[in-house]
């Protein structure tokens, strides 16, 4: 498969919406999203001896997305918020139960609003899957950080619909 330029084009026609949208989650920019697209199927091509068929072709892949737009998230020198002052984190709301009525397209607007911090915490908390622990590993920060990041987003994005009117549509 490796020298398989139809094998590759199949696996792109596959994977490519998909892989897409994990990158504009995290980046929140189409040409950002493009370029990690591209550059993450030119790593995976080239390193397809690498893939150990351990997890699915598009786990795998999907990881090198990720990674490349935290990287160039990093690049735009992302900061997230510390957890010093904190002692103790607020009791979880039940986000979902209190938002079922607002449609896809308007928390995909509001996400796309918050502070890259949050938004990547939340990204791959609610939209990837990925647990606390794994966001840290990720991400190079502590469980507690991605807790809080997932919280305070959560509590901010609730403000950007509020805010919007986007409860009473």
């Amino acid at each position: 498969m490796q020298g398989s330029r139809a094998a590759q084009f199949e696996l792109y026609k596959l994977y490519a919406k998909a892989m897409y949208n994990v990158a504009l989650r995290i980046l929140n920019y189409e040409e950002e999203a493009e370029d990690v697209l591209q550059e993450s199927f030119l790593d995976a091509f080239t390193r397809i001896v690498d893939f150990r068929q351990e997890t699915t072709f598009g786990l795998w892949l999907k990881q090198i997305v990720i990674n490349k737009s935290i990287n160039y998230l990093r690049k735009r020198k992302m900061e997230f918020v510390g957890t010093d002052a904190l002692e103790e984190l607020p009791e979880e709301t039940n986000f979902d139960d209190e938002h079922k009525e607002l449609r896809v397209e308007e928390i995909k607007n509001g996400i796309a609003m918050l502070p890259d911090g949050y938004r990547v915490v939340l990204s791959l908390y609610l939209l990837e899957g990925y647990d606390h622990e794994e966001i840290a590993h990720i991400l190079k920060i502590s469980e507690n950080t991605s807790r809080t990041q997932y919280m305070r987003a959560k509590k901010k994005l609730k403000s950007i619909l509020e805010q919007k009117g986007m409860r009473d549509e």
